[in-house]
């Protein structure tokens, strides 16, 4: 039995060195609407996400601060599927987000987001930006959303 006891330790050591590891594997941290992401943090943009969706007229091409813009984020890999997600900002706020995309690997997953979505985006919604607390239980959605709203809010301010 006090073998046994080791190899916990030896496990739950490897799994933290995991986790450790892949959160300092230089992901950006999220940026708001209204801030700038240094220069070596921006990354070129996927070739599979949309080009963003900016309405007609003078103010949307003079980026104005009454202009209402859309964009559509990188389609973001997650563990259990992709999605992506298109932001709808009026001036600087986060007016209105979508999904127009979202494969999963089984119905489980499928129902989950379904669940876990709207809590995202009104999270979204309430702190006009891409930093929100992910969802207990759906660790990877909430990672894969924040991300491709990041995205979308990157498209949006270049």
């Amino acid at each position: 039995m006090k073998r046994a006891g080791w190899y916990v330790i030896a496990g739950a050591a490897a799994g933290f060195a995991g986790v450790v590891g892949l959160h300092g594997s230089g992901q950006a941290a999220p940026v708001a609407l209204g801030q700038q992401r240094p220069a070596a943090a921006r990354g070129a943009a996927s070739p599979a996400a949309p080009a963003p969706a900016r309405t007609a007229g003078p103010a949307a091409r003079a980026g104005g601060s009454g202009a209402v813009r859309r964009a559509t984020g990188a389609v973001e890999q997650y563990g259990y599927g992709e999605l992506s997600v298109t932001v709808t900002v009026h001036g600087s706020q986060i007016t209105d987000v979508s999904v127009p995309l979202l494969r999963t690997a089984e119905p489980y997953s499928q129902q989950l987001a379904q669940q876990v979505i709207p809590m995202l985006k009104s999270e979204v919604l309430a702190v006009h930006s891409a930093r929100i607390n992910g969802v207990s239980g759906a660790t990877y959605t909430s990672a894969a959303y924040a991300q491709s709203i990041q995205s979308a809010l990157d498209k949006l301010r270049a």
